[in-house]
């Protein structure tokens, strides 16, 4: 089983990854974003705004089991961090689980 806390912060520290909803869907619409991951907590039109791009871009989106807070920390930044792209998963396996 891959741990999906792990696996982002090897994207992070190895790929390149873009944090925050507003830069997440620009990354989608400029097809430069290969997956997505949502907190679980976060609000509804934020949630629906990037699943309704991701879905049209047929990127995957992952969702984070923790809340925003919990990701930011997963994500190794002091502040909440609701959506990230994943644009290049560098070493870790993350699309893999994006995948199922």
């Amino acid at each position: 089983m891959v741990d999906l806390a792990r696996e982002l912060k090897v994207a992070i520290n190895t790929g390149k990854v873009v944090l925050g909803s507003r830069q997440t869907i620009k990354a989608i619409l400029r097809g430069e974003a290969k997956a997505v991951v949502v907190a679980a907590n976060i609000p509804n039109w934020i949630r629906d705004d990037v699943e309704y791009y991701a879905k049209l871009a047929q990127i995957p989106v992952i969702v984070y089991p923790g809340s925003s807070w919990e990701l930011g920390a997963a994500c190794g930044k002091p502040f909440k961090v609701s959506t990230l792209a994943i644009i290049d998963p560098g070493e870790s396996a993350i699309l893999e689980l994006a995948r199922g």
